[in-house]
Formats: C-alpha cells, sequence, structure tokens
C-alpha cells in the first residue's frame, strides 16, 4: 500500500513539474521552428512562416504583430496568444539601431562646426568693439 501510494505521489509531481515547463511562454523574437512548434496551434509551416517574417522584418514589438504573418488571423491568434510573448528588448533591426547612429554622429559634427562658428563671431564683435574706440 505503501509502494502504491509513493507512486501515486511520484507521478502527480511529475505532471505538476511538466505541467509547470509547458505554461512557460515561447518568446516569438528568439524562438527557433522546433521550439515554435511547441505551442498549440502552430505547426511547422506557421512556425517558419513566423521566423522567416522575422528576418525580413526585424523582431515583434507585441505578440498582436503577428497578424502580419501569413497564416495567422484573429482565431489563431488568440488561441496561441496566452503561450507566447515578444520578449525585452527593442523591435528595430541593427539596421535601423546602425543608421542611427550615423544620424547621431552627425549632429554631433554640425554642433562642433557651429560652436566654432559662434565663438568666431564672439572674437570678431570684439574686435570691431576695439577698432570703433
Amino acid at each position: 500500500m505503501r509502494v502504491l501510494l509513493m507512486v501515486i505521489a511520484m507521478a502527480c509531481s511529475l505532471l505538476v513539474a511538466e505541467a509547470g515547463l509547458a505554461s512557460e511562454k515561447v518568446n516569438i523574437n528568439t524562438a527557433s521552428v522546433k521550439e515554435l512548434q511547441s505551442v498549440k496551434g502552430i505547426g511547422e509551416k506557421t512556425a517558419k512562416a513566423i521566423v522567416q517574417y522575422r528576418k525580413k522584418h526585424g523582431k515583434f514589438s507585441s505578440v498582436s504583430d503577428l497578424e502580419n504573418v501569413k497564416g495567422i488571423g484573429d482565431k489563431k491568434l488568440k488561441k496561441m496568444k496566452g503561450h507566447l510573448k515578444a520578449g525585452k528588448g527593442s523591435s528595430k533591426s541593427k539596421d535601423t539601431k546602425k543608421a542611427k547612429k550615423k544620424k547621431m554622429k552627425g549632429k554631433d559634427k554640425k554642433s562642433k562646426k557651429d560652436k566654432k562658428k559662434k565663438g568666431k563671431k564672439k572674437k570678431d564683435k570684439k574686435k570691431s568693439k576695439k577698432d570703433k574706440k
């Protein structure tokens, strides 16, 4: 009897442990095709479509962005939504970040030039005041 109770208790603990792992949400910005397939409602074709979309357009900012993926509509998204997350981090691609950095560098250079011009203008004003005296 004791052995039977121990077996039942162990089986229950395994089921609880598996349920805990299954309830962990899959990050759509980092998941592989196999990982996405572990979510109920996502087959191989849909998983591949999600990964391709992510490669082409960059990271998803929210799970709702999956509606833009071919083959995922409102109904399918509602079924999957509770098992997915978009994860932390930027939704912008690396190319966008690089372009932004270049733009900022250009602004820094302009501001330095502007400072030099302002400094020259002040010197010119001082010289012109001295000349008037």
